[in-house]
């Protein structure tokens, strides 16, 4: 830490690519070593194909103005909302 002699403010510096680096480690650490990433994801699709099923007729309606609004995605792969 050193002081600025104009402020009279004390500087700091933090290694956030050390930080990053550190995060990630404990995130793989949690996950364990029987995480399986496809698993994953197609259980999420899976998921999300099952939330939006069986809509009646004006569901279905907002479903598609919600995603061509860009605030749900849509069906295509790596989907995520626009905004």
């Amino acid at each position: 830490m050193n002081q600025d002699k104009a402020t009279g403010l004390h500087t700091f510096t933090i290694d956030l690519t050390f930080e990053e680096g550190r995060r990630r480690a404990e995130v793989m650490a949690a996950l364990g070593p029987d995480w399986d990433p496809v698993a994953a994801l197609r259980s999420e699709d899976e998921a999300y194909a099952l939330l939006y099923s069986d809509l009646d007729a004006e569901q279905q309606r907002t479903y598609d103005l919600l995603v061509a609004a860009g605030v749900l995605p849509g069906e295509e792969p790596g989907r995520a909302a626009a905004h």
